[in-house]
């Protein structure tokens, strides 16, 4: 056999394997808020996540494989820096090598010894990462990332819950080829957010943000799927469904839209269906706050359009949305309420952290701004669980399926019976 399970569950964990002396692959989102101009790292929480399990694997070789952001971002960078700060957190030297699957890679994992780590180029330099990220899995096993990286190693370890709704190669192509198992972070993460979807009625989402893509596809999937029973917005999501109701915004906030989400009037329509068919169970707000200069300007819904963009929450919107976070089962919240890094427009934002922090719902906070956030202000610790995943957790708990949970399961069902 290649493990004894000791816990129930349809995915492999670390228990079930010995994995000292074995050759690890190890798939990681570290992908992090980086200083574009000068490269440096501005938060490094991702990295963190992941100790748990880089020391349950402290007597194995550890072959790292991440990414940085993506083709046209500022970000978008090599691994180089990652490698330095993660060494600082471990307290033990990573090895950066800049490239992912050719001979120089290879013979650098060949050479490793018991307890070395090295972490490999960012996956999304390489066009398989991007271009086959909905293939299936026989097309992956012969991709030369999969075909050569799992020649050389013995196991495959899944962390990055953050990127669990994604189907890129590095993520769901190893399971047929090798046992791909769930990290301690990942089965953290799926072990309590499966516990809040059996938990049944009397769940409210907040949806918030400027993923308004992901947003309005998990709330019809969460109000469909009865996993939310009631949806609050804010953000550009709000600003989105202000446009629905067939509010004209107004020049300042259309300026914002299109530079941060050029096909933004798709989503207007989208987000009208969604009114439409769930008119009692979506939120909006009711008044805002506007940018005039710098300044903090309230008004009212009806008050618009405006020359000033939105840029939060208003007073009499945070207490209505205040009452349904107390009245709630559950709770969770992706994605900031205003701009919040703006300190007159963090208004907003800071008192609907604060609410749910002091319900008595059981709360989930996630994603990588939102945990930013409930750690700059203190309460990570007053949360039921702080959630590295943003689009992963709205997704799984909507009901929908994350390709990489996916992905080990099928490796499990290969892989338990020799």
């Amino acid at each position: 056999m290649w493990g004894v399970m000791t816990i129930s569950r349809n995915f492999f964990v670390l228990d079930d394997f010995n994995l000292r002396g074995k050759r690890v692959l190890l798939r990681l989102d570290i992908n992090s808020p980086m200083d574009p101009v000068y490269g440096e790292i501005l938060d490094d929480s991702r990295m963190r996540a992941h100790i748990e399990t880089l020391d349950d694997l402290a007597r194995s070789k550890v072959i790292i494989l991440a990414h940085q952001s993506k083709p046209g971002k500022k970000d978008f960078t090599n691994l180089k820096n990652h490698a330095t700060r993660l060494s600082k957190i471990l307290k033990r030297p990573i090895k950066y090598v800049d490239s992912l699957f050719d001979s120089k890679a290879l013979q650098a994992i060949e050479q490793m010894e018991d307890g070395d780590i090295i972490l490999l180029e960012n996956t999304r330099f390489f066009a398989e990462e991007l271009i086959l990220k909905k293939a299936k899995p026989d097309v992956l096993a012969k991709t030369h990332m999969i075909s050569r990286l799992s020649s050389v190693a013995d196991y495959y370890v899944c962390d990055a819950f953050a990127a669990a709704h994604r189907a890129q190669p590095s993520l769901v192509g190893f399971g047929d080829a090798i046992p791909s198992i769930a990290g301690r972070l990942m089965a953290r993460e799926l072990d309590v957010l499966g516990k809040v979807m059996k938990k049944g009625s009397g769940t409210l989402a907040i949806l918030a943000g400027a993923k308004v893509d992901d947003s309005i596809e998990v709330m019809g999937n969460m109000l469909e799927s009865g996993s939310a029973n009631q949806i609050l917005t804010g953000g550009l999501v709000a600003t989105i469904f202000i446009m629905a109701k067939g509010i004209d915004v107004g020049p300042g906030s259309d300026d914002v839209l299109e530079r941060e989400i050029p096909d933004y009037e798709k989503y207007v329509a989208e987000a009208k269906e969604l009114l439409e068919k769930y008119p009692d169970q979506i939120q909006i707000p009711t008044d805002i706050a506007l940018n005039n200069n710098g300044n903090r300007n309230g008004a009212t819904v009806d008050q618009l359009p405006s020359e000033f963009p939105i840029f939060d929450i208003g007073l009499d919107t945070i207490v209505n949305y205040i009452d349904h976070i107390n009245k709630a089962n559950n709770v969770i919240l992706n994605g900031p309420l205003g701009v919040f890094e703006i300190e007159e427009f963090s208004f907003g934002t800071i008192e609907i952290f604060k609410a749910i922090a002091d319900c008595d719902a059981f709360s989930i906070i996630g994603g990588g701004h939102t945990g930013t956030v409930a750690k700059r202000l203190g309460l990570e610790r007053k949360v039921d669980h702080l959630s590295t995943g943003g689009g992963a957790l709205i997704n799984m708990l909507s009901g929908k399926p994350l390709p990489v949970v996916e992905a080990l399961k099928r490796s499990k069902m290969k892989f338990s019976v020799v």
